[in-house]
């Protein structure tokens, strides 16, 4: 009896880890923020530099979910999402340039940028039989 309840609390756990590991919740734009300013980091900003950084971040980050939202609401065109999107990223990445060293410039380029876009499964994700 006692193997069977151990069996059904191991079975219990498991397809409770990965019912969780499957459904990732999305950041809210604040843990968006967060992260990101985290990710920076290695820049290693002076205080006025990182300032300025944090706002632009912020004002990246809101826009794009007010942007996002919009065009959700108005029957979700992916193409106008990659639109906004790379608008936004570009408007971003110019404000960065004005402030950042050309060194932070390409470590923000090769480094941090990529490490905050979502990571995706490796095996593609195809749909179940």
């Amino acid at each position: 009896m006692k193997k069977q309840i151990g069996l059904m609390v191991i079975a219990a756990l498991l397809s409770f880890t990965t019912a969780n590991a499957q459904g990732g919740q999305r950041m809210t734009p604040e843990e968006r923020i967060k992260f990101t300013i985290e990710k920076m980091a290695p820049l290693k900003l002076d205080a006025d530099t990182k300032t300025k950084a944090d706002v632009i971040i912020a004002d990246y980050i809101n826009g794009q979910q007010k942007a996002m939202d919009e065009v959700r609401e108005s029957g979700g065109d992916r193409e106008a999402m990659m639109a906004k999107r790379k608008e936004f990223t570009d408007a971003r990445d110019a404000k960065l340039k004005a402030i950042f060293t050309e060194a932070q410039m390409k470590q923000w380029k090769d480094e941090i940028e990529p490490s905050l876009r979502p990571q995706r499964p490796a095996g593609g994700g195809g749909g179940g039989k």
